[in-house]
């Protein structure tokens, strides 16, 4: 960590805290020493009380307007994420997957953030003929973009953990997958369930290890980080 992070003690912003990784990140945060605040902005609170923990709810559409201040921070992890089911749409999933992760690393890097860290998804690739792994690449690639001292893309495989909305073939997947898990070796780990808590968990150590330039971490790395 560099000398200035120590000497006041770091401070983190996490965008969607109410999700699976999202909340485990404001655990991990919150319980680190080196953090000193940790911020959430989002649609609701979270069932967390911290001395360290500053809640900002505002709509994701309008964050500069609504919480602009809350972006000055060291690290901003970005976890926010849907599904086409869920959102409505594919313009809606668009708007929540790309549009707003990179509206809020454009306001955060404007008001001095030294990194940012974005889960995105294995296979994201802006060349996609699938939906849904184009607009993950499109994603990375707009982030990648902004200027910061270090950006991380976070490339998880099937999450694994408890959801509150219900997700049916995810439900399904979860049981499947990890049986597939010990023949899934040498370049086929990547593939691997992961837990989202392992996500979280290595998205933090990389915070602390305060790295620079863009960095692209793919699921069997996550395991190794986060496990």
């Amino acid at each position: 960590m560099p000398a200035a992070d120590a000497a006041r003690g770091r401070t983190a912003l996490v965008l969607g805290a109410t999700g699976l990784v999202g909340g485990h990140c404001v655990d991990l945060l919150l319980a680190d020493p080196a953090w000193e605040r940790v911020t959430t902005i989002g649609r609701r609170s979270i069932d967390r009380e911290h001395p360290k923990l500053v809640q900002r709810l505002a709509d994701l559409g309008r964050l500069e307007e609504e919480a602009g201040d809350a972006f000055a921070v060291d690290d901003v992890f970005c976890c926010l994420g849907t599904t086409i089911r869920k959102a409505g749409s594919r313009e809606a999933f668009m708007r929540v997957d790309h549009d707003y992760p990179v509206a809020a690393a454009t306001l955060a890097s404007r008001r001095g953030a030294r990194r940012f860290f974005l889960v995105s998804s294995l296979g994201a690739d802006a060349g996609s003929r699938v939906f849904y792994n184009r607009v993950k690449g499109e994603v990375e690639r707009d982030v990648a973009a902004v200027p910061f001292e270090g950006v991380a893309l976070v490339r998880p495989s099937l999450m694994l953990g408890p959801r509150i909305e219900r997700r049916i073939g995810e439900r399904v997947a979860q049981v499947v997958m990890p049986l597939f898990s010990p023949v899934m070796r040498g370049p086929l780990r990547k593939y691997r369930a992961i837990d989202a808590l392992a996500v979280a968990r290595a998205m933090v150590r990389l915070a602390r290890a305060s790295f620079t330039g863009v960095r692209i971490v793919e699921s069997d790395e996550l395991q190794r980080l986060g496990g």
